[in-house]
C-alpha cells in the first residue's frame, strides 16, 4: 500500500510536471539557456521541485486536488481579503487566533498578513528589507506558530497571503554577508561594480523611488570596494537575476513557504527584477519570463497556491503581469488595480467620473485569463496619482494641474477640501506630490463638523467599499477601514517612523471600537455594518465572478459610474453616484443596458422608476438586475 501510494503521488507530479513544462523550460532556456552552468541548474532544479512536493503536507496536496479541479476558487463572489499588519492587528501570530471571530463576523476569506518573514534591525522598509526568508519576525513569534495560524485560517475557509520580496535582500541576509566578505559565487547574487562607471551610466535612465531618504540607485561601500545597486534604499540589495543560481534560490523559498500554508505568495516588487542599460529598468521582457517561470514551478510543486504581483504601475505596464501575449493565463493570478483606486479618488475630489470612465474603458479588457484584479480603496502604501497627461488631455484636462489638484485637496489645503491626509515624497524636479492618509480621513470623517458632515464621509467610505466588491475582481479591505479608523499622527513620535507619512494611515487597531460595531450609530459602526453587508451580498451574486466581462459603460449622466456586468443569471449594472447630489438616471437607459427586474441585488429590493426615472440619492450604490 506504502508503495502504492509512493508511486501514485509521483504519478500526479510527473503529470504536473508535463503540464507545466511548456510554460518553463521555454522561459528559463531564453533567460539561462547561455549561462555555463545551465545544464547543472536544470537538473538543480528539478531536485527541488520534487524534493518539495514530496515533503508537501498530505492536506496541502489534497488541496492541490481540489483547486486543480475548481481554479476559479480565487474568482468566486465568496472571495473577500482583508490586509494587515501582525503586530498592529493582534500583537503576534498567536493573538491573530483570538480575532478568527471578528474577522469571519466581518465576511473575510483571504487573510494578507503584511510583511511577516524576519527583517533587518531597524529601518527595514515597513518590513521589505528582508534578512532570512525562512524565519518569522521574532516580534510576531515563531515559523510553528505561522503554520498554526495558516491551519486554522484554512479550517475556516480563509486564504492566506504573505509577501516574498523578489527585487532585493537586507543587507544582512547571508548571501549579502558573504559577498561582503569577498565571497565571488555570492557576490554574483547580486549587481556589483568595482568603479562608478556603469552605476553613473545607469543612472541617466533611471527614475528615484525614494528621493527624500534615498537618492539614488547605488550604494558605495568602501569597506570591501563595490558598488551596489540599491534601487529602494541603502539596505535593499538588489538581486541578480540574470544568474540562474538566484531563480533556483528562490523557487526553493517559494515552495518551503507553501509548504508552511501559504495559499497566495504576494511577490513585491516585481517590476525591477531584470536591468538593461538605456532603460528605466522597471517591466522589462524578461521580468515576465521569470514571473511566468515561478508561476509552473508553483503548479508543479504546489498547485493550491496562486501569485498576486506587486505591480503599481500606468495600465498598459500592468496588465503584462496578468498575462499578456505568451504569456496569457500564465503569469500572475491576481494583480492591484491601481487605476480603479486612483480614479475613485479622483472622481470623489472632482464630483466627476467622465476621467475615471475614460480610463477604466479604454486601458482595460473586459475580461482576463485564469486571473483577475484585486481591487482596493486604500492600502498599507501612498497614493501616487496615476493619471497620464494623455488621459487628462482627451478631457482638456491638464495632467499636471490635475495631479497637483488631487493632491493638494487631499493633503487638506485645498479651500473647501473634505479631506485630512498628508504629503509623501514630494519631487520637485517632477511636481509629483504623492498622499498618504486612512480611507477616513482621506473620505472626509476627520474634518467633519457636524452630522450632514459626518454622514456625507461614511457615505463615501461605504461607496468604496461597495465599488471593491461590485467592480470586478477580489475586493481587499486594509485594516480599520472597516471601522472608519483615522490618521495616526503619532508616528511622528517614533524615529524609525518619523521620516515615513506612510505610518498615519497605519495604526494600531482599535478593539474597543471593535467590540461595539454592533451598537448605536457611531460612523465606525454603521461603517462595520455597511461593509459586513455589502460583503454578504457580494457572496449572493454571480454576476460578480472575476471571470465574467467588466464593461465600463457612459450613461451620460455626469457623476455616475456605470459597470455591466454579464452572467447566465442575467445583467448587473454597477451604478455609483459620486456626487453629494440626487441624480436621475432615465429607466429606459438602464433597460437599454439589459436590465429587466428593475432589482437591486445589494439592498435586495425592489427599486422605483417613479415617472420613468431612478432617483439616485448623494453616494448612492445600486447593483441593479
Amino acid at each position: 500500500m506504502a508503495r502504492a501510494t509512493r508511486q501514485t503521488t509521483d504519478e500526479i507530479f510527473d503529470l504536473r510536471l508535463n503540464r507545466s513544462a511548456p510554460d518553463l523550460w521555454p522561459m528559463l532556456d531564453t533567460l539561462y539557456g547561455q549561462h555555463p552552468e545551465y545544464d547543472s541548474f536544470r537538473q538543480a532544479l528539478l531536485k527541488a521541485l520534487r524534493t518539495s512536493w514530496d515533503a508537501r503536507p498530505a492536506d496541502l496536496k489534497h488541496l492541490d486536488l481540489k483547486r486543480d479541479l475548481e481554479p476559479d476558487w480565487f474568482q468566486r463572489p465568496d472571495m473577500a481579503g482583508y490586509v494587515f499588519y501582525i503586530d498592529r492587528f493582534a500583537g503576534t501570530l498567536k493573538g491573530i487566533l483570538e480575532k478568527l471571530d471578528y474577522l469571519e463576523d466581518l465576511g473575510v476569506t483571504y487573510v494578507h498578513l503584511m510583511p511577516c518573514l524576519k527583517p533587518r534591525p531597524g529601518d527595514s522598509d515597513g518590513g521589505y528589507s528582508v534578512m532570512d526568508y525562512r524565519a518569522i519576525n521574532p516580534a510576531y513569534g515563531t515559523m510553528e506558530d505561522f503554520e498554526e495560524v495558516a491551519t486554522a485560517l484554512r479550517a475556516r475557509g480563509i486564504s492566506l497571503c504573505i509577501d516574498l520580496v523578489l527585487n532585493h535582500t537586507a543587507k544582512e541576509h547571508a548571501w549579502a554577508k558573504k559577498a561582503r566578505k569577498g565571497d565571488a559565487t555570492y557576490q554574483d547574487y547580486y549587481l556589483m561594480f568595482d568603479d562608478p562607471t556603469v552605476p553613473q551610466q545607469y543612472e541617466q535612465t533611471l527614475v528615484e523611488v525614494f528621493p527624500d531618504n534615498a537618492p539614488g540607485n547605488f550604494t558605495h561601500y568602501p569597506d570591501f570596494g563595490k558598488w551596489v545597486w540599491t534601487t529602494f534604499n541603502e539596505h535593499q540589495w538588489d538581486l541578480n537575476w540574470a544568474n540562474p543560481q538566484v531563480f533556483l534560490e528562490i523557487v526553493e523559498i517559494m515552495l518551503y513557504l507553501a509548504n508552511r500554508g501559504v495559499d497566495v505568495v504576494r511577490l513585491d516588487a516585481v517590476a525591477f527584477m531584470w536591468k538593461r542599460m538605456g532603460t528605466r529598468c522597471q517591466s522589462e521582457p524578461e521580468v515576465h519570463m521569470i514571473l511566468q517561470a515561478l508561476r509552473a514551478c508553483s503548479r508543479i510543486a504546489a498547485p493550491a497556491v496562486i501569485h498576486l504581483e506587486e505591480a503599481i504601475v500606468a495600465p498598459a505596464e500592468m496588465l503584462p503581469y496578468l498575462g499578456r501575449g505568451i504569456h496569457d493565463g500564465r503569469e500572475g493570478n491576481l494583480a492591484y488595480h491601481n487605476s480603479l483606486m486612483v480614479q475613485f479618488w479622483s472622481a470623489l475630489a472632482t464630483r466627476d467620473t467622465a476621467l475615471m470612465t475614460h480610463v477604466l474603458a479604454t486601458h482595460f479588457p473586459e475580461r482576463l485569463n485564469n486571473a483577475t484584479y484585486a481591487t482596493y480603496i486604500r492600502c498599507h502604501d501612498d497614493i501616487g496619482w496615476a493619471v497620464t497627461d494623455e488621459d487628462a488631455a482627451a478631457l482638456h484636462l491638464s495632467g499636471p494641474a490635475h495631479r497637483a489638484y488631487l493632491s493638494d485637496l487631499y493633503e487638506g489645503g485645498f479651500p473647501g477640501s473634505f479631506a485630512s491626509g498628508a504629503l509623501f515624497q514630494v519631487n520637485e524636479a517632477t511636481g509629483d506630490k504623492r498622499i498618504s492618509g486612512s480611507f477616513a480621513s482621506l473620505a472626509g470623517l476627520e474634518k467633519a463638523n457636524g452630522a450632514e458632515a459626518v454622514e456625507m464621509a461614511v457615505q463615501r467610505i461605504l461607496l468604496g467599499h461597495t465599488l471593491i466588491a461590485g467592480f470586478g475582481g477580489m475586493p481587499l479591505i486594509y485594516m480599520g477601514d472597516e471601522l472608519a479608523m483615522l490618521n495616526d499622527r503619532s508616528y511622528l513620535d517614533q524615529p524609525d517612523h518619523a521620516h515615513d507619512s506612510r505610518w498615519i494611515h497605519r495604526p494600531k487597531m482599535d478593539w474597543s471600537v471593535a467590540a461595539t460595531r454592533d451598537q448605536g450609530d457611531s460612523p465606525a459602526a454603521r461603517v462595520f455594518r455597511g461593509t459586513r453587508h455589502i460583503l454578504a451580498r457580494r457572496k449572493a451574486v454571480p454576476a460578480l465572478h472575476g471571470a465574467l466581462p467588466v464593461r465600463v459603460v457612459s450613461l451620460g449622466v455626469p457623476g455616475l459610474f456605470a459597470v455591466r456586468r454579464e452572467a447566465h443569471t442575467g445583467v448587473l449594472l454597477g451604478l455609483y453616484n459620486f456626487t453629494e447630489r440626487w441624480l436621475d438616471l432615465p429607466e429606459a437607459t438602464a433597460r437599454a443596458q439589459g436590465i429587466t427586474q428593475m432589482h437591486d441585488a445589494l439592498s435586495d429590493a425592489p427599486v422605483a422608476a417613479d415617472g420613468g426615472v431612478i432617483a439616485l440619492p448623494p453616494y448612492a450604490r445600486v447593483w441593479l438586475t
